[in-house]
């Protein structure tokens, strides 16, 4: 296999332009993985960009790619904190009528005292997934890198980890669940 042809003005844009296109975006973001990220995906960009060498200015060709890259960054976290904040508006609303009949409120404590036992008997790291994965909302391939774990490995823990849940929490044959 032949290996690509080196591009002198890709890796000269890389090299003079890389610190000051970070520094701008993590003054910008106040996160320094999203920063850096970020910078990655202008030089990702720069590279398939087809037209670079009659860029007559790359530095600002790539603050511009840098800027349009943060400005997507700003509706996307605008999207998660409008979805938060509906969550939060949700999880605080007036209760029904049903929900404050005494005999629903303590089924419902009754069912949350049974979940937090039942995932007691789960193994630390298959519980720790399970958790990061239902409750933190972390990706599999997160779960993989927080834990040092392969990404199968956590699918495993997981699926396992519902399976228990699931066989502890149905309801046996022949009992009925008030309703």
């Amino acid at each position: 296999m032949s290996r690509p042809k080196p591009d002198p003005l890709a890796a000269d844009a890389f090299r003079g332009f890389y610190t000051d296109i970070l520094y701008f975006l993590r003054k910008r973001t106040d996160n320094a993985s999203d920063a850096a990220d970020m910078t990655q995906d202008v030089f990702t960009q720069w590279l398939d960009y087809r037209d670079r060498a009659n860029v007559e200015q790359p530095r600002a060709f790539l603050f511009q790619m840098a800027r349009n890259l943060l400005r997507d960054h700003w509706r996307k976290q605008k999207v998660r904190q409008t979805v938060h904040q509906d969550q939060a508006e949700r999880d605080v609303e007036p209760a029904t009528d049903e929900q404050n009949e005494p005999m629903a409120a303590a089924q419902r404590l009754q069912r949350l005292e049974q979940l937090k036992e039942v995932l007691a008997e789960l193994s630390p790291r298959r519980r720790e997934a399970l958790m990061l994965h239902r409750f933190e909302g972390l990706s599999q391939a997160q779960i993989a890198e927080r834990m040092g774990i392969s990404t199968s490995m956590v699918e495993k823990h997981i699926a396992l980890a519902l399976l228990h849940c699931k066989r502890r929490l149905q309801p046996e044959p022949g009992t009925e669940q008030p309703e």
